[in-house]
C-alpha cells in the first residue's frame, strides 16, 4: 500500500486562501531589507506568498499586504515581476 505524501499548504497573503505551496509565489525580504521574487522557495529570509493570480497580486498591491506582512516597503518591480511570473505559466498551460 503507498502512502500519500502529506502536501504542504500556504495561505495567500492577499486572498486568504490555503493552496500547495507548488501553486503560490514566495516573496522574501533579507535581513539586509532587500525583498525579492523566490522562485525556488528555499532562501533565506522571511517569506510571504501570493497566489499565482492576476487577481491576488493586485490586491495585494492595492492593500500594501506585502509591505505589512514583510515589513518593508515593497517596489512597484516586484508586482510586475509577480504579473510576468504568473501569464509565464499561463502560457505552458
Amino acid at each position: 500500500m503507498a502512502l500519500q505524501k502529506k502536501i504542504p499548504l500556504r495561505k495567500c497573503v492577499a486572498t486568504g486562501e490555503m493552496h500547495p505551496k507548488k501553486e503560490m509565489i514566495r516573496v522574501v525580504r533579507t535581513k539586509e531589507g532587500e525583498v525579492f521574487v523566490d522562485l525556488t522557495g528555499k532562501k533565506s529570509g522571511r517569506g510571504a506568498y501570493v497566489s499565482k493570480s492576476e487577481d491576488a497580486i493586485e490586491l495585494a498591491r492595492k492593500k500594501k499586504v506585502l509591505d505589512n506582512q514583510l515589513e518593508a516597503k515593497v517596489p512597484a518591480e516586484i508586482y510586475d515581476e509577480l504579473t510576468r511570473v504568473v501569464l509565464r505559466e499561463q502560457l505552458k498551460k
